[in-house]
């Protein structure tokens, strides 16, 4: 299993990309979460196997239409072996 953190800036809050992405990631079968933070950015971790984690990121560079991303920082994180997928309140 591999985990990510992700951190998404651009135009990505008020255009679908949490709920977007919810949807992505449980068809993709990951785990994980994502959230709007006060910056402006959207971040996210997502879990699962090597294939399904590049698919979500392979979208999350890319967004939902109307969102513009410009940048998508992605580092490692610890496996947790958490299960399904959601939309968190704003940190």
């Amino acid at each position: 299993m591999k985990r990510v953190h992700v951190v998404v800036s651009g135009d990505v809050q008020g255009v679908g990309y949490r709920y977007t992405m919810r949807i992505v990631a449980m068809e993709a079968g990951v785990a994980g979460w994502v959230r709007n933070r006060r910056d402006g950015t959207v971040e996210a971790e997502v879990e699962g196997t090597d294939e399904q984690v590049d698919e979500v990121l392979a979208w999350m560079a890319q967004g939902p239409p109307g969102s513009v991303v410009a940048n998508a920082s992605v580092s490692d994180a610890e496996p947790t072996g958490e299960r399904g997928f959601q939309v968190r309140g704003s940190a």
